[in-house]
Parts: structure tokens; sequence; C-alpha cells
């Protein structure tokens, strides 16, 4: 049974960081792309970071590129990712997100097994 389980998440201030968490079980990650996905009410769950099963490429959306760091630990079977100068607009639910080959996707239609999520909560 594939599980991910997110944790990390709560109420920062503006400027604030926080450090999100994956852990896996079930699977290993030498054959699993990871993606952090986040919705905000009335939007589109869209794409953070994601990285390749080879953890050597990694994707990050534009608006928080070089504020977001993802990585890996396999002998954790963990995932992190570390957000930094966290901004209001960063607040949603944050989504950790397994798809089995070498190559991570943008959509979340192209993961098959998910977290439960960690709320993100970014306000003064």
């Amino acid at each position: 049974q594939l599980q991910l389980v997110e944790s990390g998440g709560g109420l920062v201030q503006p400027g604030g960081s926080l450090r999100l968490s994956c852990t896996t079980s079930g699977f290993s990650l030498d054959y699993y792309a990871i993606g952090w996905f986040r919705q905000a009410p009335g939007k589109e769950r869209e794409a953070v970071s994601c990285i390749k099963s080879s953890g050597s490429n990694t994707y990050y959306k534009d608006s928080v590129k070089g504020r977001f760091t993802i990585s890996r630990d396999k002998a954790k079977n963990t995932v992190y990712l570390q957000m930094n100068s966290l901004k209001p607009e960063d607040t949603a639910v944050y989504y950790c997100a397994a798809r089995l080959g070498p190559d991570y996707g943008l959509g979340s239609t192209e993961y098959d097994y998910w977290g439960q999520g960690t709320q993100v909560t970014v306000s003064s």
C-alpha cells in the first residue's frame, strides 16, 4: 500500500519560513517522481515544485523560485519542501504526490498517489 503523509504546515507571518515533509511508505523513491502541489480556495490545484525519481532534476513554479527548495532523503523515505520568505499568496493546502516513472509532470492528473494535505497559512 503506497502512502504519503505531509506534515509541517502551520500559521506563519509574511516573511517567515516553513519546512514541509512528505514521508512515504510502500514504495521506493528510486522509482517515483514526486510533486508538491497546492490549492487555495477558489483556485486550481497547481504544481509548486517537482523532482525526478533520480533526484537530479527539479521544477519550480516561477512565483516560488528562489524561495522554495525541494529535496529528498532516501534513507528516511522523505521529500521536503523548504519554504522561505513566505507571502500571503502562498496560503493553501499543500499536497505531496507520487508518479510512477522517472519524470515528473505538472498536472495533478499525472499523479496516482496523494497525501491528505497540510495547511499553510501566511498571515499577519
